[in-house]
């Protein structure tokens, strides 16, 4: 039987359900299913699923498409109203291997979609391993307690809640003897996590307790982090722990603060550029990707050229710039809006500013010898996160120590000595 196709949008969050969602459609027999895995972040992504959906449909006209993810949970009904759709699942349902079963059967309802803040559990994707064999993730927190005006995403994922870390370790187990070597733990709002859970249990904790747990486990990441709330165990695990890997993204979204205050974050400019240096001064190789947002409503040319310094301020390494995108239903859709030409031209600035520093990274790595995890046969990744493209004896999924010689301003040159390779256990 032939497998299901998966279409992902969005964030790594999305992509560990995938796998999921991979697994529970080939048990319910849906190989001629196309499962579109919608974001729901920006209008630029929803009208990408949409337009996904279309094509899909014209190139398999006979295969059951089932949309899900963040959009669909949000806005079900529109995606119902497209003929090209024949379920219409939401976050809680799509986790479900009886949702699954279910879809093949006539009597099954179209539409799927219940009310996603009134789940109060953690429902983690059990994955054993990913195709790739190289990366792995693992869900240890879902949902978000915080209203940011701009943000749609408490609405299509719930409230935070937090798996148990028993739970997570036994995961972590299965991925590492499954032979996954680097483990990136994700959520929505990871540094919320274990505020829900009885005791003490943070993020810095729950990474301690994984290291501790799982000693064959060559590399932790963490994804985006509200760096406000840091807590101690994280900042002592980024000075002594190695297998923590060198490279943080932060959830910045602007560098003024009064847009700042207007998008209703936690955090001024000082305290995200404190948290870098503390950071830095823990562990002085480590780098630090963020998002940020250009032209957000009332945003003028000097609040702008504040989060224009900002990346220098924080010493920020790689971007992910999001020209601003007016949510139906958010505060920030409300407020005075800036034309479209200036904000795209804004967030160019801001790319243009992203570029430069990663080529200033990049330029620093060459003449060194980096461990890269290989993804395919070509490429991998640096622990700073850097794109490597390799050349020598190597196979996804294995730690081989390269030599950097060049770059092209978004990614590392290298080779790999064999004999270093048999030295390091690759």
């Amino acid at each position: 039987m032939s497998a299901p196709e998966i279409i992902t949008f969005g964030c790594r969050l999305n992509a560990c359900e995938s796998e999921a969602m991979g697994d529970h459609a080939r048990s319910a027999g849906l190989g001629d299913a196309v499962i579109v895995n919608t974001c729901a972040v920006t209008a630029e992504a929803v009208r990408q699923a949409r337009q996904t959906i279309r094509k899909t449909r014209r190139a398999r006209p006979a295969a059951k498409i089932i949309v899900t993810g963040c959009a669909a949970q949000i806005a079900p009904e529109d995606f119902a109203a497209m003929d090209e759709v024949d379920f219409v699942l939401g976050n809680d349902e799509k986790m479900r291997p009886e949702t699954f079963a279910a879809l093949g059967k006539a009597d099954t309802p179209r539409l799927q979609v219940g009310d996603i803040m009134s789940v109060k559990k953690a429902s983690p994707p059990q994955i054993n391993g990913f195709q790739a064999r190289a990366r792995a993730t693992v869900q240890i927190q879902n949902g978000c307690d915080h209203r940011c005006t701009f943000c749609t995403i408490p609405f299509g994922r719930g409230n935070s809640r937090s798996v148990p870390p028993g739970e997570i370790v036994a995961q972590l187990r299965r991925l590492v003897e499954n032979g996954h070597k680097e483990v990136v733990l994700t959520g929505v709002d990871l540094t919320a996590y274990g505020a829900d859970l009885a005791g003490e249990m943070t993020l810095g904790r729950l990474a301690r307790r994984v290291l501790g747990s799982c000693p064959d486990l060559r590399r932790l990441r963490l994804s985006s982090i509200d760096s406000i709330e840091a807590d101690p165990a994280l900042f002592d695990l980024i000075a002594s722990e190695e297998r923590l890997m060198p490279h943080l993204h932060l959830s910045l979204q602007s560098g003024d603060d009064m847009i700042l205050k207007r998008m209703r974050r936690r955090h001024l400019a000082r305290d995200a550029a404190a948290f870098c240096a503390r950071a830095r001064d823990l562990r002085p190789d480590i780098v630090f990707g963020a998002d940020l947002i250009a032209g957000f409503p009332t945003e003028t040319e000097e609040m702008f050229a504040n989060t224009l310094r900002h990346i220098e301020d924080c010493g920020l390494t790689f971007l992910h710039v999001f020209p601003f995108s007016p949510r139906p239903g958010t505060p920030a859709a409300r407020m005075p809006q800036l034309p479209r030409p200036l904000i795209k031209e804004r967030a160019g600035r801001l790319r243009a500013s992203g570029e430069t520093a990663l080529r200033r990274h990049l330029q620093s790595q060459i003449g060194k010898a980096v461990p890269v995890l290989v993804e395919n046969g070509t490429a991998g990744r640096t622990p700073h996160f850097a794109e490597v493209r390799i050349s020598g004896d190597v196979r996804p999924g294995m730690i081989a120590p390269a030599l950097i010689s060049g770059h092209d301003g978004k990614r590392l040159f290298g080779r790999v000595d064999e004999r270093q390779c048999t030295a390091a256990r690759c």
